[in-house]
């Protein structure tokens, strides 16, 4: 089953339908696929692919994954028998054209632009990966750290500034999702 509406596609596969709370964003271009479940006030940027035929992928209320970022998961291997799904928690920052795969992501997470994360790498709350980083497979960002490079290392912990400044881009998605909703509604 496909449904287009504003250039988006919606599509179930396997049997599984991707579940969107109906004041999500999603904006023209993006593409959603089998086991996806999407909350409350997130907002799914313009040309975005979340694709999850063998496994699930899970994105919090208030999250923004930002144009052009792919998300997907990994089914069950010898090594890892249930897999790794992505799960996404509230209020998480994901930058312009960031890959997600088989992560986790705790609320109030950041990833920046054009930054990979791998199977089983987890970025724990109001920790940061910096822009164009690489979180290998395996690899933990405790709460508060900034992490940056190719592969990430530590960097440094983050101040209260650096996570009153997260959290108001947050706000921030949230309000620019409701305007981008109506300009492309009314288009």
């Amino acid at each position: 089953m496909t449904h287009a509406r504003n250039d988006i596609s919606i599509i179930t596969l396997n049997g599984k339908t991707p579940q969107i709370h109906e004041s999500a964003f999603i904006a023209p271009g993006c593409r959603i696929i089998g086991d996806v479940t999407i909350g409350a006030e997130a907002s799914i940027w313009y040309n975005c692919v979340i694709r999850a035929e063998v496994n699930r992928v899970v994105i919090g209320a208030r999250t923004n994954i930002q144009d052009g970022s792919i998300i997907h998961c990994d089914g069950p291997t010898p090594e890892a028998e249930d897999g790794f799904p992505t799960i996404i928690g509230d209020d998480v920052l994901v930058g312009h054209n960031v890959m997600l795969h088989g992560c986790i992501l705790h609320d109030r997470a950041f990833v920046g632009l054009s930054s990979t994360v791998m199977n089983g790498a987890v970025i724990e709350s109001d920790a940061m990966l910096a822009a164009g980083a690489m979180l290998t497979q395996g690899k933990r960002i405790t709460n508060r750290q900034l992490w940056a490079g190719s592969p990430a290392r530590f960097v440094r912990d983050l101040d209260d500034a650096a996570v009153m400044g997260m959290r108001l881009g947050v706000a921030h998605y949230v309000e620019n999702a409701k305007a981008h909703a109506a300009a492309t509604t009314s288009a």
